[in-house]
């Protein structure tokens, strides 16, 4: 028990957050693959156990306002709305048991979330620093609420037992999950493989949603992406659905359909605005949640809150979170059937030129037996962003940035299949998100208009756990200077485009298209905040990723129309003999 009462509500919606958090600070400081990262500062994980704290309680606080119903009933409600499946549900109520008495107890006492997560411990104040705070002070001031707070639980047993906030993977029904989980964002790989080759047959944990499925498990010369076998006259080797022979004429299909259409895949080396990281705001407004809401919950934790599914690189299913799906790879896949499931987003949470080699070891392409690549490189703000109060002296030099991605790119040239072509995307421009967000309401603050995103960017900076300190913030004159350093890291990128040449790739450049973006998404009606994440208030949205991709696809189209190959004339026929190819 003594172990347990390390633990709280955060567990069954907040984990992947938290990993997400820890593994893009750690991988957002200086240094490459062969430098020493400095370590977190340890507040910062400090500041995570307050987060998960402070999105738990706020939801329980409204759920009870919304209901008119005790604090204890909604934190009832809140555990039903939990999924059963990876033990979610039985897990909540373990640490509703546990914790419930003391947290009904002080918001019954109308005491806000952030009075009750410094009573029960979870949100400390270092010496010498601030009292974080999301919310405006009570009445009486936050220092007198959490006097009283704190003699309301002072005979706690459960609080007594708090040291420090414990990994929730040490909970039996998460462990070997958690494995799992801890082997994916280390290697990048998908968790089951069982032939070896990188691809899998499995969704999640860096399964298919992540690179084209594999249409055979238990060969690993079988995979998406490489050069037919034999014209795949007796199976289909590399997985895009075209196999066997036309009885007409005796003529292999693959050689019908697709000798001489310049096949080739798509790959992205990117961050979390690459791997499409997303959390549903419904799942911190009250009046919108439901079972129905959560249901996508383990799905969102085993891909690591990830949705590159839906992604404007590399996404091939309808979107189930907003807006809708377009990707670079879908328009490459239209243009030539032969390119089904030949996509790979190699993207990590805090990506960024300083952890590419990292990434590019589970690069699936061999220069002799696979079809050629492009391949986008898009880190489009870690090399600025982090979360320390220092957070200029933390930033990527643009001489650091030229070695980082020369090394990339020597690493591609001697991996990549002659033919194949590199696309690099310059930094994002991220003070539209204050210019967009600093006064609109947070979701958290959309039912008592308590919760801006100043507010939130003021919170996670007192915290030291800000994704982007340099852009989440009031000083204009940091912004300012973020965006100016953003500028110079993006014209290095120019520079190597226009100067190197390699023997493997040519290799091309583009601005991130932030500003043609925001005016397609005001032709059609929109508003700017709409392309920012609601809940982390950071990423693009659903709706920026598609526009990203038919504004990236149309400049290659008309200026270098070398990457795309060639309109295969037999997509028609192609559909006609095999339908769909056996799907994604």
């Amino acid at each position: 028990m003594r172990g347990l009462g390390q633990l709280f509500l955060p567990i069954f919606f907040t984990l992947i957050l938290i990993v997400h958090l820890k593994d893009t600070m750690s991988s957002a400081l200086p240094g490459s693959a062969h430098q020493p990262v400095p370590p977190l500062a340890s507040g910062s994980h400090q500041g995570l156990a307050c987060i998960g704290c402070m999105l738990v309680t706020s939801v329980i606080e409204q759920l009870a306002q919304l209901h008119n119903s005790t604090a204890k009933a909604a934190l009832e409600r809140l555990c039903n709305y939990i999924p059963e499946k990876l033990h979610f549900q039985d897990i909540c109520y373990l640490v509703a048991e546990i914790y419930g008495p003391e947290l009904v107890k002080l918001l019954e006492y109308k005491m806000n979330a952030d009075v009750v997560c410094h009573s029960i411990k979870l949100c400390k104040q270092d010496a010498g620093q601030p009292l974080c705070h999301l919310y405006p002070p009570p009445k009486l001031g936050l220092n007198a609420a959490l006097r009283k707070a704190r003699r309301i639980v002072r005979n706690s047993e459960v609080l007594k037992s708090i040291t420090v906030f414990s990994s929730v993977c040490k909970l039996p029904p998460l462990v070997k999950l958690c494995e799992k989980i801890k082997y994916v964002i280390k290697n990048q790989l998908p968790f089951e493989d069982f032939d070896g080759d990188k691809f899998s047959a499995f969704p999640t944990l860096r399964g298919y949603h992540w690179r084209g499925r594999d249409c055979n498990e238990g060969n690993a010369t079988v995979y998406p992406g490489r050069r037919p076998h034999n014209w795949d006259v007796e199976s289909d080797t590399n997985c895009n659905g075209i196999w066997g022979v036309d009885p007409k004429d005796g003529i292999p299909y693959e050689h019908k359909f697709c000798k001489g259409a310049e096949s080739k895949g798509i790959i992205l080396l990117g961050d979390s605005a690459g791997a499409h990281f997303h959390i549903p705001p419904e799942w911190m407004t009250a009046a919108q949640m439901s079972v129905q809401v959560f249901s996508d919950l383990p799905l969102a934790f085993t891909n690591e809150f990830d949705w590159p599914q839906f992604s404007g690189i590399t996404g091939f299913l309808n979107s189930t979170i907003g807006g809708w799906t377009d990707s670079f790879y879908l328009y490459l896949r239209r243009r030539n059937l032969c390119n089904h499931r030949d996509f790979q987003n190699i993207s990590k949470n805090g990506g960024s030129s300083r952890n590419l080699l990292d990434l590019m070891k589970s690069l699936a392409r061999d220069h002799v037996l696979d079809n050629p690549a492009i391949v986008i490189y898009s880190a489009i703000g870690n090399d600025v962003c982090n979360g320390r109060p220092d957070t200029v002296a933390y930033m990527t030099t643009p001489k650091q940035m030229h070695s980082n991605v020369m090394e990339m790119l020597q690493y591609l040239d001697s991996h990549l299949p002659k033919g194949s072509h590199v696309i690099l995307t310059g930094l994002v421009d991220g003070r539209f998100l204050w210019d967009q967000l600093h006064n609109r309401y947070h979701p958290l603050g959309q039912l008592n208009k308590d919760v801006t995103y100043k507010q939130l960017y003021s919170f996670l900076s007192c915290l030291r756990v800000s994704p982007c300190i340099g852009w989440m913030s009031s000083n204009e004159t940091l912004r300012n200077f973020t965006s100016e350093r953003a500028l110079q890291l993006s014209n290095v990128l120019k520079e190597i485009a226009r100067s190197e040449k390699f023997a493997s790739f040519d290799i091309f450049y583009m601005d991130f298209p932030l500003k043609k973006i925001a005016e397609e998404w005001h032709n059609l009606g929109g508003e700017a905040w709409q392309l920012i994440e609601p809940v982390d208030g950071f990423h693009p949205s659903q709706i920026a990723t598609a526009l990203g991709a038919g504004i990236l696809w149309q400049k290659a189209l008309h200026e270098w129309p070398q990457v795309l190959g060639k309109e295969n004339l037999f997509n028609s026929q192609i559909e006609a003999v095999f339908r769909d190819q056996g799907g994604h």
